[in-house]
Order: structure tokens, then C-alpha cells, then sequence
């Protein structure tokens, strides 16, 4: 795959780091290519106006935060804005859903909008509405009263669930008009669902109250339909690591799992039309004892088969699962990294001959024997061992000749980032 000199130094900085990068993933995709057509499939209908929901497991280390950003990015290509939102006990319960769509506004990109992208969004919105009127009326400029006409057709919907949406939008576009930049600046807070705004901004909108559970649901649609109207005609939400859930306390858990229920009941209803809601978790989130078994309703919606050969799981389930990495996947993906790296070096073929396949076979091995022999958790730390410790170091010194100078170490700082599946050995008697 052949990458701008741009993206290839992002891709390879991510995984200098350890970390997943935010894009160019199909150059990465190796074992996940299954799920594309399915995936594909939901996120056609997404933009046509259906919802749709995913849930994703997979062991720690299987893949489940690059699955999540792989569908990310081809949500993306599709003109779909994307959020990814991390659930903790205190900062972001899921039961109270107004936190979620407070992180969900903070996350929230484009293709052309980096993170925090709900302003710019709004204000893409509101032009596109005054250029809709004024072609609508066959004049240069729109009155503010046909503006307002049409921006009450666009939000009639949502303006029966919340009301004070479109209220707001209004307050707002009249902020940004009287050039009152303090006013315009609290109110789009408050739609993002911040807390403390102001009270004299909330006045000059004619609300009161903070965003709760019950308005951030009604803000929810709110936004897809700013959405589509920016020319985005839907939104990928990724909800990661539900598994913290377990460690919760039990009447938390237990609200936070019926919110879960209850949410995709509703995007079952067509509440929120096009919304893809994605969740990962591991298998004892799904299958254990303190996670979604204990609410037998949500644990019928979840419910798959997973007792066949997982090559014949079938990707448009409800819950789907990703297997991790063998040995020769490892080796696959370190292959195209190598190339990667080489198409963007002065020496590609010494990094070619020096790091080559059977190389990249030694230290997979290598990597994974260091992790208790478990592959499956081992694609970050042997990417990042491959990039900053190998490929850089032969791009850099013509005498460093990676069998004979470099022996893998891996820190116990580094083991515990990349915890190892538990298994009954593991447990002392």
C-alpha cells in the first residue's frame, strides 16, 4: 500500500509509540478483511437513514480498539462522522447517558473536522440552511424570517421530542449575528451538554436547566439531524471497553446495562435515524457473571453462536468476534510495516534484505515467548518493538545489523500494558 510521505510518518510514529494510529488502518488489516463487506453493508444503510448496532469481543490485545477504528475510517470515507467514547464509573457512567453525549460532542470528528468538531459543524449547518432558503426563495440573501421557517422544517422532528433544541439554535444564530461572542460561545456549550453555562446565556435562550439523561437523549437526535443536514448523513459511535462495567458497583452496573437495553431497543424502534452504535468488550463481559448475563433481556439481544469454527461465524450477528493473532498474521503485518517503512527510506534495500521475512518470523516468536507464549496479545508491543528498535535503527546506522547487535527485552511496565488472556493455570489453588 502506497502512502503519502505525510501519512506514512503518522502511521509509523503511532506505532513508535505503541499505540493504535487514527488512520491509514487497511495498510494494517490483516485477519479483520471478513468483516469488511458486512461492515460496508451496515454503514450503507446507516447513510440511507436506517440504525443499526454491533457489539465487538475479543480478548485484551485480540484488536477490538483498531476493529473499532477500521470501521471509523470507512464510516468516514463515507462522509459519517465518527466519536469513540471510553465508559469509567466516575467521569462517564453509562447510565447517565447525558455524560455520554457530552464525551460523544468532545470526540466528535469528520474527514475534515479534527476532534471537538460540534461548532464547526453547527456553523456548517446554519450556512447551508441560509444558502437552502435564499435558493428557495430565488433571491441572493435569505430574511431572517425564511431562515427561521426553514430551520424549524429541518428540526421539526426533534423539536416535538426537545423543544428547547431548536430554541437554542436559535439564541444561538441570533448571538452570532448580533456579534455577541460570549453568549454564542455558552450556548453551543450547553448544547454540547457542558455543565455550569452560564445562567444569563440560558436566559437569553429561554431555558434553565443543565443537560440531563432525558434531554441528552433528544440532543442525540438533535445532532443527526445537524448532521445530515451538514452533509453528513450519520454518526459512528463507538462505545469502548464496556468491560469496565464489571468493576463497577452492582446498582450501577446494573442501571448502566439497562441503558444499554434500553438504547438498543430504541435504535431497533428507528429513534435514531442514522446512528451506528458500536460496543467492545471482552468474552467475560459478555458471558460472565458480573457482566451481561445478570439482565437477562439485554443478554437474548446480545446472544450468538459461538460454538462452531470461527471461520464460519457469520459477521452480520449482533455480536461478533475478533480471534487475534497467530504467528503467521504477526508476520504478515510486520511485513507490510516493513514495507511501508522502506518505500519512505533512503536505503530500501538493505531494510529489506536485513529485516526480512524470516527475521520478522525470529522476533514474532521471540516477542510472543517473552508474553507467556500468547500471540494473540502481542501485534502492539511487537509493531512497536519492530519499528523503534529494528527499522529505525538500520535506517540510521549502516553498521547496525539487527540478528547480530539488537536482543529483544521487554519491560514488566510493557508485560502489564499488555496483559495476557487468564486462564485456570493462572489461578493459585
Amino acid at each position: 500500500m502506497t502512502l503519502s510521505p505525510v501519512r506514512r510518518r503518522e502511521l509509523l510514529q503511532s506505532l513508535r509509540q505503541g499505540t493504535v494510529p487514527d488512520g491509514n488502518l487497511d495498510a494494517l488489516a490483516v485477519g479483520i478483511d471478513r468483516f469488511a463487506a458486512t461492515i460496508d453493508a451496515d454503514l450503507d444503510a446507516v447513510a440511507a437513514g436506517g440504525s443499526m448496532f454491533k457489539a465487538v469481543r475479543g480478548e485484551y490485545g485480540a484488536g477490538k480498539t483498531f476493529f473499532a477504528r477500521w470501521v471509523e475510517q470507512r464510516a468516514m470515507q463515507r462522509g459519517l462522522a465518527v466519536a469513540e467514547v471510553q465508559i469509567s464509573e466516575l467521569e462517564t457512567p453509562l447510565h447517565r447517558l447525558e455524560t455520554v453525549y457530552r464525551r460523544t460532542i468532545e470526540e466528535l470528528r469528520t474527514a475534515a473536522f479534527a476532534k471537538s468538531a460540534f461548532r464547526p459543524l453547527i456553523d456548517a449547518w446554519l450556512y447551508g440552511i441560509e444558502e437552502d432558503a435564499a435558493a428557495a426563495a430565488g433571491v441572493g440573501e435569505a430574511s431572517a424570517a425564511q431562515v427561521e421557517d426553514l430551520l424549524e422544517q429541518r428540526l421539526a422532528a426533534v423539536a416535538t421530542a426537545t423543544p428547547v433544541y431548536p430554541m437554542v439554535l436559535r439564541a444561538y444564530r441570533s448571538a452570532l449575528e448580533r456579534e455577541d461572542a460570549a453568549t454564542a460561545d455558552a450556548l453551543i456549550a450547553w448544547l454540547g451538554g457542558q455543565p455550569h453555562v452560564g445562567a444569563a446565556a440560558k436566559r437569553v435562550a429561554g431555558v434553565r436547566q443543565d443537560v440531563d439523561h432525558f434531554l441528552a437523549m433528544g440532543f442525540l437526535q438533535g445532532l443527526l439531524a445537524v448532521l445530515k443536514g451538514a452533509r453528513h448523513p450519520g454518526l459512528v459511535l463507538v462505545i469502548d471497553e464496556v468491560e469496565t462495567l464489571q468493576r463497577m458497583r452492582s446498582d450501577s452496573r446494573a442501571k448502566a446495562l439497562n441503558a444499554l437495553r434500553q438504547w438498543i431497543d430504541e435504535l431497533d424502534s428507528g429513534r435514531y435515524p442514522g446512528l451506528y452504535l458500536v460496543i467492545t468488550g471482552t468474552p467475560a463481559f459478555y458471558d460472565g457473571r458480573q457482566g451481561v448475563q445478570t439482565l437477562p433481556p439485554l443478554a437474548q439481544r446480545l446472544h450468538t453462536d459461538f460454538g462452531t469454527d470461527p471461520r464460519f461465524d457469520n459477521p452480520r450477528a449482533p455480536q461478533i468476534r475478533l480471534t487475534g493473532f497467530d504467528l503467521d498474521r504477526l508476520v504478515e503485518v510486520g511485513v507490510r510495516v516493513r514495507d511501508i517503512y522502506a518505500d519512505g527510506s533512503a536505503a530500501p534495500d538493505r531494510i529489506c534484505r536485513l529485516v526480512d521475512d524470516g527475521y520478522l518470523r525470529e522476533l514474532a516468536t521471540a516477542v510472543a515467548g517473552e508474553l507467556g507464549g500468547t500471540v494473540g496479545v502481542s501485534p502492539r508491543i511487537f509493531l512497536k518493538k519492530l519499528v523503534a528498535d529494528v527499522l529505525d535503527r538500520v535506517d540510521q546506522f549502516p553498521d547496525f545489523l539487527p540478528r547480530q547487535h539488537y536482543a529483544l527485552t521487554i519491560a514488566e511496565n510493557e508485560k502489564a500494558a499488555n496483559p495476557r488472556p487468564v486462564t485456570a493455570d493462572d489461578v493459585e489453588l
